[in-house]
């Protein structure tokens, strides 16, 4: 890290800051600034500096609060922040700590939610946008008492309002709702979960496809072959109860839905080829079919 360079001539009574905690870093770096040499001096000053301002690196990691990475992460990097501005502050360039710190502590938490803290990852622009709307939804809610509208954070950011937009559609990027969330108000663990209901959406989606595949072959089915159909994949009856509602036997029942379904197979490929062309996605739903 870098060593702060000493303030030859510097007087620690030269026009002291108001704030008691900014007057006594600046009197600390003046110590050291009369003792560079002294390593021992040097981690004192350093460890007294770090002591002093862990409630500011705390407090401008809360501002980050709420965007999917933990508070004690955020806590960590604000503190490591902290301890490298410390190393690299400079007293004898007349800036004072307070504001060569928050901007660098603040900036590092900014890369830090840049680089680690998207689970899903927008374009580079909109990260950045999203940092900048953070700061003017603040600002603006101030000013106008309400949460402002997309189009007024744009005009004050002076940024495009399709992006505005966007960056703001992607804030759950930060941390999108887990597939075992519960839907709902209902705290029961057991109970139907954000997971279940997009397997069910998708199951259903499946199905209809199917549906849509099938019908125009079933159709070309004699009435027997749609009884039987109905019985097994809809009623769910076994092939013994199929075989006594149609007066054959269980053996029989079997061979017949197993023909029943190699002619299916063969109508939706005969189909396919004379025209759609998804051979083999409309097989594996005739399979599904047979499975039922």
């Amino acid at each position: 890290m870098d060593q702060p360079r000493t303030a030859a001539g510097s007087d620690a009574d030269d026009t002291p800051p108001d704030d008691p905690l900014e007057r006594e870093t600046a009197r600390l770096y003046h110590r050291l600034a009369v003792d560079p040499a002294s390593e021992q001096l040097r981690r004192q000053v350093y460890d007294e500096v770090v002591c002093m301002h862990l409630d500011l690196a705390r407090a401008l990691a809360r501002r980050f609060r709420g965007r999917g990475i933990a508070d004690e992460d955020l806590e960590q990097v604000a503190c490591t922040a902290l301890v490298q501005v410390v190393h690299s502050y400079d007293v004898s360039h007349g800036e004072g700590f307070l504001a060569f710190a928050v901007p660098s502590i603040t900036g590092t938490l900014k890369r830090h939610f840049r680089d680690r803290g998207w689970t899903v990852r927008p374009p580079r622009r909109l990260q950045d946008l999203q940092l900048r709307i953070r700061g003017a939804e603040e600002d603006l809610c101030n000013r106008l008492g309400r949460s402002p509208r997309p189009r007024e954070i744009a005009e004050y950011l002076g940024a495009d309002l399709g992006d505005v937009i966007e960056s703001l559609t992607a804030h759950g990027c930060f941390s999108p709702a887990s597939l075992d969330r519960p839907l709902g108000n209902d705290p029961d663990p057991a109970g139907p979960t954000l997971g279940d209901r997009l397997m069910s959406a998708r199951d259903e989606l499946a199905a209809a496809e199917a549906r849509t595949v099938l019908r125009p072959v079933v159709a070309r089915l004699n009435p027997r072959d749609k009884k039987i159909l109905r019985l097994r994949f809809f009623e769910q009856r076994t092939q013994q109860e199929i075989a006594d509602s149609i007066g054959v036997s269980q053996m029989q029942v079997s061979r017949l839905i197993n023909r029943i379904l190699r002619d299916l197979r063969h109508g939706i490929v005969g189909d396919e080829q004379d025209g759609v062309g998804r051979t083999d996605r409309m097989g594996s739903m005739s399979g599904r079919v047979a499975s039922g």
